[in-house]
């Protein structure tokens, strides 16, 4: 019995041990919730039944009762948690088009969404937008490029980039082909959404019609 008494006493005294090193480590190390990696204040609008069914901006088709949205720079599959600061209510959409076209707006919510978020009604409420890194691309992964031409005849993209490559760095041809004809697309490269559109203004005033693409 003192045997099994001793052997008790000193799993006792090893667990304490175990006990209060662990909490020891633990006050060393503070956990706290990763920070948003991007957010942003403004008002929010929602699309319906005019484009359920139809392809979005990332290839889908979009389905108005998933937890979607619309963004204008944020890449696809970004997910975010979007509050209606006028109720409090939440909910988190991945990202899978673009939009809204409309200056005043930052986000546009699928159907279901603003259903959650009680804002059908309204239409338009004031919306809080915070990125969810954890369960997002990484930015950096993103590529964009500047379309300045579209040819079928490869010898005029080809006349296109010799000039345009005396003036600015990484243009390249890009080829496209369908089941009838081949295109031949003139771009630029760029290293983010801010250094294409200001390519794509530059390009502009130099008469080009240029437009600003977020590449697959």
């Amino acid at each position: 019995m003192d045997g099994i008494r001793l052997i008790g006493k000193d799993l006792g005294w090893a667990f304490t041990v175990l006990l209060i090193l662990g909490l020891a480590l633990s006050g060393c190390t503070t956990l706290k919730p990763r920070e948003p990696a991007y957010q942003e204040q403004g008002m929010a609008s929602w699309y319906g039944p005019g484009f359920h069914g139809k392809t979005t901006s990332n290839k889908e088709i979009y389905d108005m009762h998933d937890m979607t949205a619309a963004h204008r720079t944020l890449p696809f599959g970004t997910h975010v948690m979007v509050t209606n600061l006028e109720n409090g209510r939440s909910v988190v959409v991945r990202i899978n088009d673009r939009g809204p076209f409309v200056n005043d707006r930052i986000i546009d919510l699928s159907y279901a969404a603003a259903q959650q978020l009680d804002m059908l009604g309204p239409g338009v409420v004031k919306v809080r937008v915070e990125v969810l890194p954890d369960i997002s691309p990484d930015p950096g992964a993103q590529k964009f490029s500047v379309q300045v031409g579209s040819f079928t005849v490869k010898s005029n993209a080809s006349a296109l980039q010799d000039s345009l490559k005396e003036r600015y760095a990484g243009v390249y041809v890009s080829t496209f082909r369908t089941s009838r004809q081949t295109y031949y697309r003139v771009r630029i490269k760029a290293r983010s959404m801010e250094e294409a559109r200001a390519t794509a203004r530059k390009l502009q005033a130099e008469g080009y019609s240029a437009m600003v693409l977020e590449e697959q």
